[in-house]
């Protein structure tokens, strides 16, 4: 029985420069494992295990076609972690521009203030 990978082992997955490279490689297309080395200063062992991890967290599938290994994406595994991080999304972004406005205004009311005293 295979098991649903968890919100943590997707992370750990994702914390990783190269394994998030590789994601964003699939994006485009189905690759070969050799391809998916290719751009990489590191062996295609070090790939290889990447890719194990990726797969472990659902990330990614793996098919042999033939003689040759190929990579899918599975974009589905990111929905939990998307869902999860959408959550924070409540809080409204800062706009620095306007909070820095603010605060002249404020400062310089401030100083009219104590002037005017």
């Amino acid at each position: 029985m295979v098991q649903k990978p968890t919100l943590d082992t997707v992370f750990a997955a994702l914390a990783d420069p190269t394994r998030r490279q590789i994601l964003s490689m699939l994006l485009e297309d189905d690759m070969a494992v050799t391809d998916v080395a290719d751009p990489f200063e590191v062996s295609l062992a070090a790939i290889s295990k990447h890719l194990v991890i990726l797969a472990n967290a659902g990330l990614i599938s793996q098919e042999k076609r033939g003689r040759v290994k190929w990579c899918k994406l599975e974009p589905d595994a990111l929905r939990e972690a998307s869902v999860w991080m959408q959550s924070f999304g409540q809080f409204e972004a800062i706009n620095l521009d306007a909070f820095e406005r603010f605060l002249e205004v404020e400062l310089s009311d401030e100083g009219t203030e104590v002037a005017g005293d």
